[in-house]
């Protein structure tokens, strides 16, 4: 879709550097993209129209385009954005970009990459670096790391070990200087077998020397890495304190406690049984001398190395068999003697039953469940939750469910404290149908229905609550695309009619600052664009008009469509009258930039109507937008492309102008109508050979109503073929009863609009006038105005063709302040040329006046047409144009228009 020739170098070399790619092409000049086929795929648009692609790839590279307007040939551009397909998804687009220049162009070529995979990646290891930092600095575990012999690093555990004030105090020192006398030596040994990046210590034990002079047991682990590229040590820490006095109490203990609620057996060395205490005969079925002296394993019927589980941590859970072969669930915690272990054996058996069928049937669920201990730490997860959360059972059992964020339906972020298991297991109170969100690992936001019940409301305490939850996303994501079609409209995306009502309620403006300015944006001559390239093409504009005007105005402001190729600005904080028409300057200047729609550079403007309210102002948003749209149908009157504010006198304009149509309507039928003649005279014998029929209006409460204000009605709400209709019926009954009385040969002119040329009633309409009223068809003149000749010639020609073939003479009327020629005059059937007034007032003020009258009657004459003078107000302009050789003139020296029994005695 784009011309690779002169540019394929810069295409080339653009694509070797950014791997598998697509060009595109963007005129610096006229605004033109294209590209080559594949950027759909890219975009994630496959087989998307050209116009969405376009529209996509426009708004994605403007920031280069921009840039390169005023850059140097041959720069170079790069830049990633993030493009959201419409099934949601969010790819990364890499646009690489270089000017060319051409002798008959400017332009940008550049190609654009999918890197999407690499973003991912990046994001992933950035997650992968946080989570690592935030497990060590939240370890509580003490882990430092040293660089030959020199700590670089010291997490929060390492000073709280240490009794230090801060890291500050351990970082650069040597790390023999916390290392007690007696176990520098073996950890020197640990480290020196450590040879390649990986390599792990077994653990051990040391003493720590912490700087308030005390010591401090501890487990160590030595693992090696790098620092900054440099070989390093971290070291894992934990304070075994604690365990070593319970070792040594449970040593002191063991040999006193001959009964306990668990099975108690102490074991040579070698494993050899030689205290079996009476729980031990009950849970194996087997008496002490049975026991005694005899291996472990054995007599449990089960592999058991005490040592084995003591070096693996102290615990282990295991199946043992009773004396009658059945099969026990135990507990074995295992502690070392001076001569032997100590083994406690608690017969798990009845509760890991019941757990094995809560566990069968809480994983057969589809809701998600998750068990929480009193302590608000995580103990089991089912397989649902396991799915919904996009986690494993064995990553969250033990952490606090405060981990995960949850939010309100509002975003907010839920305090720990409002967490439901953290009320339910504070309260015992259950809570159910809560609805809330969460970002799974992979950043997908997800909606949960939430219930919480306690596990065991026995004691004062806090107990354990079991959490469960369906996943809603789906029922969500539906309720907002819903919720999007009611509130914007479908083919721009932007806020509907109601929304923006809305937006401008008195509610919505009573919290904001400032002045609010409302406008009412309508496109001139849109219905150009739909009837002569269809109304595809109009969607496209109106598309892209929609994206610039969102685009155009400031951060905060509101943008709707109210419909067709109207559409509304909400721009709250607005200082002053003057910043609104800034604002809407800004604005035209966006939306007159041309659209290209069908190979064709379309250009569009607007009229805008402004009201600026502030918080007090009454009205509401339905209000507001009304002003704002009588605003705009006055700033259409002044011309297009115009703004115009609203005020009062405005709505009382208007408010007069909606009771005229509507009384206009009325008005034949009540007889409130009615037709004045102005005379037009014969300069040769000074006698009135005409009268023109102008129509007059006597409203019963606004008394006459000028022609200019109701005519203009009329043709705008497309009355003025009923008014006209009847006016033509009054005007020649009127004429037939003046020939009657004052002259038999009295011809009637009357003034077709141009709404009226286009009437396919028309000629019709002629007829019946003339053939009720009995007025022969060569005593009316209709005069029509050269603006509505040329609105369509063709069609004016042939409706004149038919008017003529009844035998009505024809006039062109205001001739001069159009747009004919000689040309058009004789390609057309007409009687009589009208020269417009403002030409006749320059007569004997002016030499250029006299010149152009002196040439508009030569050409006249020239094709056998009568010249009438309009608008002669005195005998100066009169002598003028009896000197000139014009035919006939009319005028208030010559006669003002009155009713017909008013007229005076010109005939």
């Amino acid at each position: 879709m784009g011309d690779v020739g002169s540019d394929r170098e810069l295409v080339v070399g653009l694509a070797l550097s950014a791997g598998q790619a697509v060009a595109w092409w963007f005129d610096l000049v006229t605004d033109a993209v294209t590209w080559m086929s594949g950027l759909d795929e890219v975009l994630g648009v496959p087989g998307a129209d050209d116009a969405v692609v376009e529209a996509a790839l426009t708004g994605l590279v403007a920031p280069l385009t921009v840039a390169a307007k005023t850059a140097p040939v041959w720069q170079d551009f790069e830049l990633e954005q993030p493009c959201e397909t419409p099934g949601g998804e969010v790819r990364w687009i890499q646009f690489r970009a270089r000017i060319s220049e051409h002798p008959e162009s400017r332009r940008l070529v550049g190609i654009a990459t999918d890197v999407t995979a690499r973003h991912e990646q990046q994001q992933a290891l950035t997650d992968l670096a946080d989570r690592y930092r935030l497990l060590v600095e939240l370890s509580p575990e003490a882990i430092v790391v040293h660089e030959a012999g020199q700590v670089v690093y010291a997490n929060p555990a390492t000073v709280r070990f240490l009794r230090a004030d801060s890291p500050a105090d351990i970082v650069g020192r040597p790390i023999t200087d916390f290392v007690h006398a007696d176990s520098v030596s073996p950890m020197l040994h640990r480290i020196s077998e450590l040879g390649v990046p990986g390599a792990t210590s077994d653990p051990a034990e040391a003493v720590l020397l912490r700087f308030d002079g005390g010591t401090l047991d501890i487990e160590s682990v030595s693992v090696r890495t790098t620092w900054e590229g440099r070989p390093a040590f971290q070291v894992i820490m934990r304070d075994v304190t604690a365990r070593l006095a319970a070792a040594a109490a449970l040593h002191y203990q063991a040999a006193l406690v001959a009964h306990v609620s668990d099975a108690l057996v102490a074991t040579t060395a070698d494993g050899l049984v030689t205290s079996w205490n009476p729980t031990a005969e009950a849970v194996y079925g087997r008496s002490a001398a049975e026991a005694i002296g005899q291996p472990i394993h054995l007599v449990v019927d089960a592999p058991l190395d005490p040592a084995a589980i003591l070096e693996a941590g102290g615990v282990e859970q295991a199946v043992h068999r009773g004396a009658d072969g059945g099969s026990l669930a135990v507990r074995v915690s295992v502690a070392r003697m001076a001569d032997g272990y100590v083994l406690i054996c608690a017969d798990e058996t009845a509760r890991r039953r019941a757990e094995q069928h809560f566990t069968t049937v809480v994983a057969a669920l589809e809701e998600g469940v998750i068990v929480v201990g009193p302590t608000g730490l995580v103990e089991s997860a089912n397989r649902a939750a396991e799915r919904i959360l996009g986690v494993t059972e064995e990553q969250i059992v033990g952490l606090p469910t405060t981990l995960a964020e949850l939010y309100d339906e509002a975003g907010a972020r839920l305090p720990a404290s409002n967490y439901l298991s953290a009320r339910t297991r504070l309260t015992g109170e259950a809570q159910n149908g809560r609805i809330l969100s969460l970002d799974k690992a992979d950043g997908a936001r997800i909606w949960l229905s939430l219930s919480c019940h306690a596990l065991d409301s026995v004691g004062d305490g806090p107990s354990a609550a079991v959490v469960s939850f369906t996943d809603i996303t789906e029922r969500r994501l539906l309720d907002g695309m819903l919720e999007h079609e009611a509130t914007h409209d479908a083919l721009t995306g932007l806020l509907n009619r109601t929304v923006i009502i809305e937006r401008l309620s008195r509610a919505s403006r009573q919290h904001r600052s400032g002045l609010t300015a409302v406008l009412f944006i309508d496109l001139d001559k849109f219905k150009i664009i739909n009837d002569s390239l269809g109304h595809s093409a109009g969607d496209k504009v109106l598309q892209v008009l929609g994206l610039r005007l969102s685009q155009s105005v400031r951060r905060g402001d509101v943008v709707g469509r109210l419909g067709g190729d109207e559409f509304a600005v909400i721009a709250h904080g607005t200082t002053s009258p003057e910043e609104a028409t800034a604002l809407v300057d800004h604005i035209r200047g966006e939306l007159n930039r041309p659209i290209s729609v069908d190979g064709r550079n379309l250009h569009i403007d607007a009229s805008v109507g402004i009201v600026v309210a502030d918080a007090d102002d009454p009205r509401d948003g339905a209000d507001l937008l009304r002003d704002a749209d009588l605003a705009m149908y006055e700033a259409k009157t002044r011309g297009r492309g115009r703004l115009a504010f609203f005020d009062v006198d405005l709505r009382e304009r208007t408010q007069r102008r909606l009771r005229l149509e509507q009384d206009l309507r009325e008005a034949p039928r009540k007889d409130e109508l009615w037709v004045a003649y102005q005379p037009i005279v014969d300069l040769r014998t000074g006698r009135a050979t005409m009268v023109e029929g102008l129509l007059r209006w006597s409203h019963p409460r606004y008394g006459l109503i000028p022609p200019g204000e109701f005519i203009g009605l009329a043709e705008d709400s497309d009355l003025i073929n009923i008014v006209g209709a009847h006016m033509l019926r009054m005007a020649t009954r009127g004429i037939v009863d003046l020939r009657a009385a004052h002259n038999p040969d009295l011809l009637l002119t009357a003034n077709l609009s141009a709404r009226q040329l286009d009437d396919p009633h028309l000629v019709a309409s002629v007829r019946d006038a003339m053939r009720t009223t009995g007025l022969p068809s060569g005593a009316l003149c209709l005069e029509l105005t050269e603006s509505a000749l040329m609105r369509d010639p063709a069609s004016a020609a042939r409706t004149l063709a038919a008017l003529r073939d009844l035998g009505v003479r024809l006039a062109i009327d205001d001739f001069g302040t159009g747009y004919s020629s000689l040309a058009q005059l004789l390609t057309l059937p007409l009687d009589i040329l009208k020269i417009d007034q403002s030409f006749t007032a320059g007569l004997g003020k002016s030499d250029d006046a006299e010149a152009i009258v002196t040439s508009v009657i030569a050409m006249a004459h020239a094709v056998d047409l009568t010249v009438v003078a309009e608008g002669v107000e005195h005998v100066l302009q009169l002598d003028t144009l009896r000197r000139l050789g014009c035919d006939q003139a009319q005028g208030y020296y010559l006669g003002r228009p009155a009713a017909a029994p008013d007229l005076d005695r010109r005939f």
